[in-house]
């Protein structure tokens, strides 16, 4: 337990049954009272921030990007529901269906939102509504204002100048993003070429290709562990000057889960899978548009030195890829830590089409954890809604809820996902785009764990329905979404994430296991369940890395993720102390 501040008196202070203290003051007082802990950590998370601003506008961007993507998509749900019905009823039924789509959806968001209207409308209209009728009234004043408003940027030109604005703004940030930073490869190249006298050109410090790279590589590690130390300080910045108690049991989880050898074994290998998949740009050999996805454009020319005519030459990456595929015997391998015959250098050698496997690898690292983090996140917030809502109401809701779960869950995850996998696929539709499939296929992780994650959390989810407070909460009239919100879900959320941690690493094998079939991601995309499937012939070869170097990132990755769903588990539970000691860990 830290101590108190020494400028902390009496008066803004309350002792709890616990033994700990907590102060009356806001955040905002105490960062005012004690700024210069804030400022000291903020000043240099800016510094380290500024040598890669770019590269933190261009994951904004790509965010932005997603969410734009979701956002097309509810706005083209009416559209597409109101075909449907125009194909079969003729255009004014689809005309309605659409308009009544698009309500219903407009009354979702009003629901959501409906808690953090600053006043009440019916006040404001001089209306005496009960309770019940004004929610309703809200939620309705909500979905007019939304519809108004949606109105107005679909049928005036002031959509259009909104789009135009912020298209502006967003190719600003897009220029801003191509800036060159610190750890980028324009600063640290390593593709070059040689000449006659052995030296190398075009790269960094004119070290030869091998070196150029892993000095890049070495400093984005280096970076990235100073970055992620400085966080960490954050936090105890935090906790040590501007928290308003002295003491939480969030304390002991993060104790317990710093003595836990095998969750903090866990936390670095899933750390280092972060790391490998943000900065696969910077880590990848080459570009990957220019090796992997147009390997015959223009721009994927390089220059190498012929031996056999004396001179520098030019070829184009497809070219040099068909020469250094690793096929096995009789072909032209690239293993590991070896260049190709166009002084091309390969980490981690060659794919079996002549591609560099280390840039296959970083940006399969970046795929597998897209896709994993959608899926978990999406299947957290509708197992979150289901458990609360069944808990809160019990009855009907309830017993629809497990007929529907237990429906899903009949069927076996890997049958479930292949399913829904191929029909969807072959069904052409737009979800199926992005990724070539990676998309889709969160999407459907969502759907195929939902259930599982569900019934994990229902039995807490069942006792905190039953507490004192929430009947407290009841009765002073609070809203069931604001009891839900405010009362139950922090008690079930520690739940998720212990099972959030474990599915994570499930979702990764089965997204290999469908590549490595033909399913699920799709070429050029890179996964690294397709590595597998193309070097398997290769294994007992020269080119045996295609597979085993792959199937070695997914082995460690799943295993960290596991391993850290075991310290958190360990962490949370209350006899964590005993368990932590013994071997292993995560036992």
């Amino acid at each position: 337990m830290t101590e108190t501040q020494p400028n902390s008196s009496m008066s803004d202070t309350a002792i709890r049954t616990d033994g700990g203290t907590e102060t009356e003051e806001s955040f905002r007082q105490r960062l005012r009272s004690n700024p210069r802990p804030a400022a000291l950590w903020t000043a240099v998370l800016l510094l380290l921030i500024l040598p890669e601003f770019s590269r933190f506008i261009d994951w904004a961007l790509t965010l932005g990007g997603g969410v734009k993507f979701v956002l097309d998509g509810f706005i083209a749900a009416p559209a597409w529901v109101g075909s449907n019905f125009e194909e079969s009823l003729g255009f004014l039924v689809g005309s309605v269906a659409s308009d009544v789509t698009a309500l219903l959806l407009l009354f979702v968001l009003a629901t959501l939102l409906r808690g953090y209207l600053p006043l009440h409308p019916d006040s404001k209209l001089g209306l005496e509504l009960s309770r019940s009728r004004r929610i309703w009234f809200e939620r309705s004043f909500l979905t007019a204002v939304f519809a108004a408003v949606t109105a107005v940027l679909v049928f005036t030109p002031l959509g259009a100048a909104l789009r135009n604005e912020a298209g502006f703004y967003v190719g600003t940030l897009d220029s801003l993003s191509e800036i060159q930073t610190l750890i980028s490869r324009e600063t640290i190249p390593n593709h070059g070429y040689q000449t006659a006298d052995g030296s190398w050109e075009g790269t960094f410090l004119g070290l030869s290709p091998r070196y150029a790279w892993l000095t890049r590589f070495l400093v984005v590690w280096v970076y990235a562990a100073i970055f992620i130390a400085w966080l960490w300080r954050g936090y105890n910045v935090f906790r040590e000057h501007y928290r308003s108690m002295d003491w939480t049991p969030r304390d002991d989880v993060v104790d317990n889960l710093r003595n836990h050898n095998w969750g903090i074994f866990g936390l670095a290998i899933v750390l280092g899978f972060i790391v490998l998949a943000l900065f696969a740009p910077t880590i990848a050999t080459y570009p990957i548009q220019e090796n992997i996805y147009e390997p015959y454009s223009g721009d994927s020319e390089f220059k190498y030195f012929d031996e056999e005519a004396g001179e520098v030459q030019t070829a184009l990456h497809g070219d040099a890829n068909l020469d250094s595929r690793s096929q096995g015997e009789g072909s032209g391998t690239v293993s590991i830590n070896e260049y190709d015959d166009y002084d091309r250098y390969a980490p981690l050698g060659t794919t079996t089409k002549g591609k560099d496997m280390m840039t296959y690898i970083a940006y399969g690292a970046q795929t597998s954890l897209t896709i994993g983090l959608v899926a978990i996140l999406l299947a957290v917030f509708m197992a979150l809604l289901l458990s609360l809502a069944s808990a809160y109401y019990g009855g009907i809701v309830d017993l629809v809820t497990i007929i529907a779960t237990d429906s899903i869950i009949s069927i076996p995850i890997f049958v479930l996902v292949l399913m829904m996998s191929v029909v969807f696929s072959q069904g052409d539709v737009w979800i199926a785009e992005p990724m070539d499939g990676g998309f889709l296929l969160a999407l459907i992780y969502a759907f195929a764990y939902m259930p599982s994650m569900w019934r994990s959390i229902r039995g807490p989810s069942l006792q905190v329905a039953e507490e004192e407070w929430v009947d407290a909460a009841k009765s002073y009239g609070q809203t069931p979404l604001a009891i839900m919100r405010k009362h139950m879900a922090p008690y079930v959320l520690s739940y998720l994430i212990i099972y959030s941690s474990l599915l994570i690493g499930g979702i990764i094998i089965i997204t290999s296991a469908l590549a490595f079939l033909g399913y699920g991601v799709t070429a050029p995309t890179p996964e690294w369940g397709r590595l597998i499937s193309n070097g398997r012939q290769a294994v007992a070869t020269e080119s045996w890395h295609v597979s085993t170097v792959s199937g070695v990132m997914i082995a460690i990755v799943v295993t960290g993720f596991n391993a850290l769903g075991d310290g958190i588990r360990d962490a949370i539970d209350p006899q964590a102390e005993a368990n932590s000691g013994n071997a292993g860990g995560g036992a």
